[in-house]
């Protein structure tokens, strides 16, 4: 046998202590709720299953043994402990716990519940889109939701380290109620080191230590690795290990041997004899300990229920044991408690290795109904099956801090946008005008714009252009730290002042924590009622290592600025590892992402003040922008709003296309000048040859498509989408060579909007070092190659 725990356990302190703040009766009320929740759950779940109707032979699904295990949990918190201004991250599987509980609050309805993981109805994971006001933080991607919860605070300290929170109002705790196996995902202790650094407070994480996943065990020893490295990033660790009737056990005689026993239990056998029930209990632990006639005596004092009802009572699943644990957080800083859980607790699938996708099937479902009381009919009822009044119930639960009746998203006030301070010069990269756009607005005073702009990249602040606004702007941090190298006079060009005044993030290399930051900061108008415009920069090959957190960030609507550069093999001598090709369609198919690849300055500009009107329309979202560092000439000229509408629509024709134009170039991004040059070199021989400037292939092709699917519902008869348009000066039988420093599929689809022949260039294939010349050369995107394209239909 394997020992389980060495630490010491809030069980032991509740034993020396008095019964805490929770009268007896409302410990009564908490139990009733908590076996209404746990049906409720179970029920919403195999209506799913097994009565609503099923039209395509598909398994629905649900997580009963996931819920089971968070239901004591759960009723705790949202029944007692957690206050309005709290928010919580619930993990996936528990959904319909948190479903079931938002029921009683009276914030769910029991259609929802009928449709759970039908369309419109309860989703199978909480969704702030798809569940609405009820969900502070989505969850589904494991690991995730737990982690957010991190830069929630450090949002949150962000903000009242600024006198931007009502004041005498005490922080939310950020909570985050995560299964054990979420453990095993790495983001996780990225997330943990690297908000460490920030001094996060008020940060609540719930381990649900069942000890079981998907497809095994967990680790015996997993208890001791979670505790030490929590307590290595300066967290409170409180172990929730045994409850009230366990600890009263402990204290007879036999019962040190029993704790003994229990301690040394290695997972899987707890696990089985919890399925098998009081008299495996019985035949396993006299069989370990033969001859200990206290602990046979012991044993003796309890029938083979009562001896069930014994050993599964954990920590987790004891009333009282979780509230005085919540009650022992000493301070502000952050605190997880090991919760140890029955997986499938008080139903029929408890413990079972099999159990994490299990579902009860009808007679176990029967068995279950009548355990709990509920009559035929009486399934959804509010307090069927129930000890008390239900008038008393509902009082209870009305009380109950956390319910207040308040919409759970706040609203922020829409701020001004000012026209973008660029000025033009010869010749620029869209990386260079755009750190210089943030330095100019960094310079602005009394501009609200400005003053909410919060910038954040992992390790690549300087190499992305960030610098000139955090010279400005300052580094965030809870105390001032001022730059050594100034304060030496050693010359340097960075000025990295630290304090809380600060409006730049610095984190480590890891892409996941920076989309999590942004995802918290983007949340900030919803979750503390004041808005920010976050703005991130990583190099563009490099999304892909973030790209869970990002889908993470736009699918709960989170706000930001995403500025990846430099972008594709212009970055030459870099070579493969730091160029990127399959970005631009990562751009065209996130949603709740914009996605945008301009090529000149004055393009720029005008895509960032579009953009920060953009996160802040309810109908609207984040941006990305893709930038690159290669130097180009920029034009001389002054744009119509006409030519601005048409950039932040996806694009505009950089030189008009003649009557019946039989050819025309589109290009992309920083491929403007090898094809502004092929243009001037072919139109000697083609005149009215049309040049396309396609700022955003993202915007041009999903209007285009929506409006299709508009179509063949019979509907938006003679409308025109952008792209249409552009393209309606093309003869039918034009041709159409493309070109962009990314993947050509990116822009090949521009051949099917009205039927063109198309030559698509582009890089499909891994980079390598190289000056651009031998690189555009190598991978046919050169001026030559554009012109050879064209020619393929001579």
């Amino acid at each position: 046998m394997s020992a389980q725990n060495s630490t010491p356990e809030i069980g032991e302190m509740i034993e020396a202590s008095s019964t805490g703040r929770v009268a007896a009766k409302d410990l009564a009320m908490l139990g009733q709720i908590e076996k209404k929740v746990r049906w409720l759950s179970s029920w919403t779940i195999h209506n799913a299953n097994h009565i609503r109707p099923k039209r395509d032979g598909i398994k629905v699904g649900g997580h009963q043994a996931s819920c089971a295990s968070m239901t004591t949990l759960m009723t705790a918190l949202y029944f007692n402990v957690l206050r309005p201004q709290d928010r919580i991250a619930v993990k996936p599987h528990a959904s319909p716990v948190f479903h079931a509980i938002n029921y009683l609050f009276g914030r769910q309805t029991k259609e929802k519940l009928e449709n759970f993981r039908a369309f419109g109805g309860a989703q199978s994971y909480p969704s702030r889109t798809k569940d609405g006001d009820v969900v502070d933080f989505s969850t589904g991607s494991v690991g995730l939701g737990a982690a957010v919860t991190n830069f929630a605070a450090l949002t949150q300290d962000y903000l009242r380290y600024k006198d931007m929170l009502p004041r005498g109002e005490k922080p939310g705790r950020m909570v985050a109620l995560v299964g054990d196996a979420e453990l095993d995902e790495g983001n996780i202790y990225e997330a943990l080191l690297d908000t460490w650094k920030h001094d996060i407070r008020n940060v609540w994480w719930v381990i649900d230590y069942n000890r079981q996943s998907l497809d095994g065990m967990i680790d015996a020893h997993l208890f001791r690795v979670i505790g030490r490295f929590f307590r290595a990033v300066g967290w409170n660790v409180i172990t929730i290990k045994y409850g009230r009737k366990l600890h009263d056990a402990f204290a007879k005689p036999g019962g040190k041997a029993l704790k003994k026993w229990l301690n040394e239990a290695p997972n899987d056998v707890y696990s089985a004899l919890t399925f098998q029930g009081g008299a495996a209990w019985r035949k396993q632990i006299l069989g370990d300990m033969p001859g200990d006639n206290a602990l046979t005596s012991l044993l003796g004092d309890y029938d083979d229920d009562a001896l069930h009802d014994l050993m599964t009572n954990l920590g987790g699943h004891c009333m009282e044991a979780v509230l005085n644990a919540f009650d022992a957080v000493p301070n502000d800083k952050p605190t997880i408690f090991i919760a140890y859980t029955v997986k499938g607790y008080g139903t029929p699938l408890q413990g079972h290795k099999d159990n994490h996708a299990g579902l009860m099937n009808v007679p176990q479902m029967d068995a279950f109904k009548k355990q709990n009381n509920i009559s035929d009919g009486q399934e959804w009822d509010y307090a069927a099956g129930l000890d008390m009044a239900e008038d008393k119930i509902r009082d209870f639960i009305n009380s109950a801090p956390f319910n207040d009746g308040k919409a759970r998203k706040k609203l922020a006030t829409v701020i001004d946008i000012p026209a973008m301070p660029y000025a033009r010069v010869e010749t620029s990269s869209t990386q260079e005008v755009f750190g210089k756009i943030l330095n100019e607005l960094a310079k602005m005073k009394d501009c609200d714009l400005a003053d909410r702009i919060v910038t954040t990249s992992p390790d690549v602040t300087v190499s992305t252009n960030l610098g000139g606004f955090v010279n400005q702007r300052g580094l965030f941090g809870r105390e001032n730290l001022a730059d050594e190298f100034r304060e030496r006079k050693v010359p340097s060009a960075q000025k990295w002042i630290r304090s809380p005044e600060g409006q730049h993030v610095e984190l480590g290399i890891a892409e996941n924590n920076l989309f999590l930051n942004l995802a918290a900061l983007g949340l900030s108008h919803s979750l503390f009622g004041q808005r920010l415009f976050p703005i991130g920069t990583l190099y563009d090959p490099f999304i892909a290592r973030g790209l869970d957190a990002l889908n993470y960030a736009c699918y709960q609507d989170a706000r930001f600025m995403v500025v990846a550069t430099p972008s594709g093999i212009s970055l030459a001598p870099e070579g493969g590892a730091h160029q990127s090709i399959s970005t631009p369609m990562i751009g065209m198919g996130q949603p709740g992402l914009t996605s945008f690849e301009p090529s000149f300055g004055d393009e720029v500009a005008t895509i960032m003040g579009w953009s920060f009107d953009h996160l802040q329309n309810p109908d609207g979202g984040s941006v990305y922008l893709r930038l690159s560092t290669k130097p180009v000439a920029q034009p001389d000229r002054d744009l119509s709003n006409e030519t601005k509408s048409q950039i932040v629509s996806g694009g505009y024709w950089l030189r008009e296309p003649g009557k019946d134009c039989k050819m025309a170039i589109a290009y992309c991004g920083a491929m403007a000048p090898e094809a502004i040059a092929a243009w001037e070199k072919l139109s000697v021989d083609h005149p009215g040859i049309g040049l396309l400037a396609v700022t955003s292939t993202d915007r041009l092709y999903n209007e285009w498509q929506d409006l299709e699917r508009t179509r063949l519902e019979g509907k938006a008869s003679g409308t025109m989408s952008h792209i249409e348009n552009l393209l309606k000066p093309l003869a039918s039988d034009a041709r159409l060579v493309t070109v962009i420093d990314g993947h050509p599929a990116a822009m090949a689809w521009l051949g099917s909007v009205r039927g063109h022949a198309v030559a698509p260039l582009g890089v499909n294939n891994f980079g390598q070092c190289g000056d651009s010349i031998d690189l555009y050369k190598h991978y046919q995107i050169d001026t030559d190659a554009i012109i050879r394209a064209t020619k393929r239909w001579d």
